[in-house]
C-alpha cells in the first residue's frame, strides 16, 4: 500500500515539474518570431536590427526591431523602422513604424 501511495505521489510531482526548452526549440521560437514579423512588415528588403527582447510570460509577447526602405514613391527609398510585437498566444505579429524608437543612421 506504501509503495501504491509512494508511486502516485511521484508521479503526480514529476508531472508539476517544468522543462526547460531545448536549444533546438529556442532557435525555431526565434526564427518563427524573425519570420513573421518580416511577412507583416510593410518596408522592402525588410531585416531584423535587434535581438528579441522576451517579456514576461504574464506580458504574453516578445518584440523586434526591423529596418528597411519605404516602398511608396513619395518616401524616395528612406530608410525606416519598425517594432514588430510577437503575441505568443495567437502566434500573430503586428506592426508599428518606430522610426522615432531609435535614431536612424543617414
Amino acid at each position: 500500500m506504501k509503495t501504491i501511495r509512494f508511486i502516485l505521489l511521484s508521479s503526480i510531482c514529476i508531472s508539476y515539474t517544468a522543462h526547460a526548452s531545448s536549444e533546438e526549440a529556442w532557435k525555431k521560437h526565434d526564427q518563427n518570431i524573425k519570420t513573421a514579423c518580416i511577412k507583416a512588415s510593410q518596408l522592402k528588403n525588410t531585416k531584423v536590427v535587434s535581438d528579441i527582447m522576451l517579456f514576461d510570460d504574464r506580458v504574453g509577447y516578445s518584440a523586434i526591431v526591423l529596418e528597411g526602405r519605404y516602398p511608396q514613391a513619395h518616401m524616395k527609398n528612406k530608410l525606416g523602422r519598425e517594432l514588430c510585437l510577437w503575441q505568443k498566444s495567437k502566434q500573430k505579429a503586428s506592426i508599428t513604424e518606430a522610426d522615432t524608437l531609435l535614431k536612424l543612421k543617414k
